[in-house]
């Protein structure tokens, strides 16, 4: 029964996702890298079990009791001036449930103001920060469900805006076969205060996942599926053309082009549940920098993690576009072990 009320639930929720948030999104920095193991195994994923509560940020259903009292701080440099930063603390509700809060940082540097002919005016400052707060619930020996709601402030210049969002996760986990799969309804809400009079949506989306660890060896892979709300995700390839004497843009819009750009995938070599190395590919990355002058590198992701008794690191690196390459640190420490 309770299985059928989640199911329910769901497919509600979806159509009423879809009705509703129709549309181009503001608030995209939620779309951000937040942990280094999520974002090695290609930028996201939903579905992998671990004692890391970094992982919370991208599937509220992924948080439980295992994860008593764990902070999480995170750190991102990413392209130009931007860096982000925040922290993530979870505690355990009885024996089924935990509940977790979370504050992150972005910050983008001075930039330059200019008017609408381009004389500079002078510089102004941007940044976006989130304040998370969540919790879930295990409704069985397989079946875990969580809610993250999220309070969004943005500020850029003059112009600042609020926003509440909610994520909703469900999990099934079969222990015995190290079977994991994921469906999230992401960044659902909307603005409590408006940059300017126009209204601007979410970046909400749909999101289904599934990790699998093999039997015979200790490899775990992922595959993560995103923008479920929308199938036709096409992009721009360039091409040389001899009559223009240079390169046009062709637009991609197949079948299997939509189908990939949909589809995120990861592996893992795992010896021992103290040490992880991971490789993820992004093709949506990968075809979204063709015409930006991307390298080979674009959309491939590798990170590495360990953990030594009561303190945790984990790194990251992506090279998405030739101007610069991201690099992101975890640091995770498990606070009841320091009171042994």
């Amino acid at each position: 029964m309770i299985k059928r009320i989640i199911v329910v639930f769901f497919m509600s929720l979806a159509v009423v996702a879809v009705k509703a948030q129709e549309g181009k999104s503001a608030f995209d920095f939620l779309n951000l890298p937040v942990s280094s193991h999520a974002n090695s195994l290609g930028g996201n994923n939903i579905s992998i079990i671990e004692e890391d509560v970094s992982m919370v940020r991208y599937n509220p259903a992924l948080l439980g009791p295992e994860m008593d009292m764990i902070i999480d701080l995170n750190y991102m440099r990413y392209m130009a001036a931007t860096n982000s930063a925040g922290a993530i603390f979870a505690k355990a509700a009885g024996d089924r449930g935990a509940w977790s809060a979370g504050l992150q940082y972005v910050g983008y540097g001075n930039l330059k103001e200019a008017d609408a002919t381009g004389n500079i005016l002078g510089t102004f400052s941007a940044k976006d920060m989130v304040i998370s707060g969540g919790y879930a619930h295990d409704f069985g020996a397989r079946w875990r469900g969580g809610v993250q709601a999220k309070f969004i402030y943005s500020s850029y210049a003059e112009y600042s805006s609020l926003a509440l969002a909610v994520d909703v996760g469900l999990n099934y986990y079969n222990s015995d076969n190290q079977f994991s799969m994921s469906l999230v309804f992401k960044n659902l809400g909307g603005q409590l205060k408006r940059f300017t009079e126009n209204h601007e949506r979410l970046p909400w989306d749909i999101q289904f996942g599934f990790s699998k660890t093999m039997r015979s060896v200790p490899i775990r892979w992922s595959v993560t599926v995103d923008h479920l709300s929308k199938w036709r995700l096409p992009y721009a390839k360039p091409k040389t053309d001899e009559f223009y004497d240079g390169e046009i843009l062709v637009t991609k819009d197949t079948f299997f082009s939509n189908l990939f750009r949909h589809m995120i995938f990861g592996v893992e070599y795992i010896p021992s549940r103290n040490f992880y190395v991971a490789l993820g590919y992004n093709y949506k990355t990968h075809t979204d920098m063709l015409r930006y002058g991307r390298n080979f590198f674009s959309g491939f992701t590798f990170g590495t993690g360990v953990q030594v008794k009561m303190v945790g690191f984990g790194v990251s690196v992506a090279n998405r576009h030739v101007s610069g390459t991201m690099f992101m640190f975890n640091l995770n420490m498990r606070l009841n072990d320091f009171k042994r």
